[in-house]
């Protein structure tokens, strides 16, 4: 129960800081990005999106990176219930 109860909490902090698009790819495993060549080549990613061309076209590397680590939280807890739980 506090398990889903987190998921829920980290979804709408998820949601509320606009986050949960940040992420262009939708892979099982995905190995975020760690060098600043990385994070050029995914935020390059992201700026063809939708969301960026709509909402998000103030944004820096820095602000996409934010959004991302959220997106990504959230994906890897949810990742970890399903591991434990079937």
């Amino acid at each position: 129960c506090a398990w889903v109860y987190s998921m829920v909490v980290l979804g709408g902090v998820t949601r509320l800081t606009r986050s949960g698009l940040s992420m262009t790819d939708w892979k099982f495993v995905e190995k975020p990005p760690l060098t600043a060549e990385d994070w050029d080549a995914e935020f390059a990613k992201y700026k063809e999106s939708p969301e960026y061309k709509k909402t998000n076209t103030w944004m820096t590397v820095d602000d996409f990176k934010f959004i991302y680590w959220m997106e990504w939280g959230h994906r890897q807890w949810g990742r970890a219930r399903g591991r434990t739980k079937y």
